[in-house]
């Protein structure tokens, strides 16, 4: 079972979250995506990174995790990655690839061969005002000496260091069974100085925190211990036995785990494929319908198939009031 636990180190500034996803993470890739190996890895680890993120912070609306590469299809195998997590911790994921993957590419050589690939960090409210948009950060996938990141992690580090002022330690692992993630952070001297739900989220952080970073030997003590764990202790050891094995001669507070747990659900409907069809307008669904004998639309996250045949598109064009209910 899919599970989500936060915890503090009592009189320390550090607090942290751990994420295990197993039964959801599997129904992820039962829905017929049939990506290679290293492509699970790498979405099993955004897929953690991204609930752990949403779980840190304040916020009503879709936290969603973009990677990017390079529009070059001779570059890359992986053209775009998605996770949306919504704010009961209900996410989905999926990947675009462009080409064959070998099975024995890192992070770097899937995404961003060309170190050319961004990862985009959207807030998206859940209910906007008037004129309400999106926040969004976008960051290249590479260090601050144009070096290239070796992973996921170091990534999501590199962002939270640079855009937010933050120490952060992050530790992911997935395979076909389980997605794994455990998030360490300095508790920033003022407020809540990380991806907090209000337009601040991507402005300059105090000069405090900035002073601050790296100098918290706190910190410094328990993100190395975390970055101890090896994967495959990561990927087998429950809840329990990992806190236990990084964490057992430090001051850990644990609060009740997250209750609903992260669960895989897709937000995808007919009503809202209807909707998209009737923005094509009338004669683009009819030329449609002639090629196709139907509109066929397959949702790329769940893998549901949506049909509409002639009559079903004619009837999403008709006014309301003309549309009469079946007897029954």
């Amino acid at each position: 079972m899919s599970e989500l636990h936060t915890f503090i180190f009592e009189g320390l500034p550090v607090r942290g979250v751990i994420v295990r996803l197993t039964d959801d993470w599997q129904q992820v890739l039962s829905r017929g995506h049939n990506y290679p190996a290293v492509v699970e890895q790498m979405l099993g680890e955004m897929t953690a990174a991204a609930v752990l993120m949403h779980s840190n912070i304040k916020w009503n609306g879709s936290l969603i995790l973009q990677v990017m590469g390079s529009e070059k299809k001779d570059e890359s195998p992986v053209k775009l990655a998605v996770v949306e997590v919504k704010s009961d911790l209900t996410f989905r994921t999926t990947a675009k690839l462009v080409h064959a993957v070998k099975g024995d590419e890192s992070f770097h050589q899937l995404i961003n061969a060309s170190n050319r690939a961004r990862c985009a960090i959207t807030l998206d409210p859940e209910m906007k005002f008037q004129g309400q948009q999106a926040y969004q950060s976008v960051v290249p996938l590479w260090g601050d000496h144009g070096e290239p990141l070796a992973s996921f992690a170091l990534a999501i580090e590199h962002y939270m260091l640079q855009s937010e002022q933050l120490d952060t330690k992050m530790v992911l692992a997935a395979d076909s069974n389980a997605a794994v993630g455990i998030l360490i952070q300095r508790i920033p001297i003022k407020g809540e100085n990380n991806l907090a739900g209000t337009r601040a989220t991507f402005e300059r952080s105090s000069t405090e925190d900035e002073d601050a970073i790296g100098q918290s030997e706190d910190f410094n003590r328990i993100a190395l211990l975390t970055q101890s764990i090896k994967r495959e202790e990561l990927l087998s050891l429950s809840v329990d036995d990992i806190l236990h094995r990084l964490f057992w001669n430090e001051p850990i507070a644990r609060y009740a785990p997250a209750h609903p747990a992260p669960r895989f659900q897709c937000t995808c409907s007919r009503e809202r494929v209807a909707s998209t069809i009737r923005s094509l307008g009338q004669t683009e669904a009819e030329r449609m319908i002639e090629e196709t004998e139907g509109i066929q639309v397959s949702c790329d996250f769940c893998g549901q198939t949506y049909r509409f045949d002639g009559i079903d598109a004619a009837m999403l064009f008709m006014p309301a009031e003309s549309v009469v209910p079946p007897k029954i």
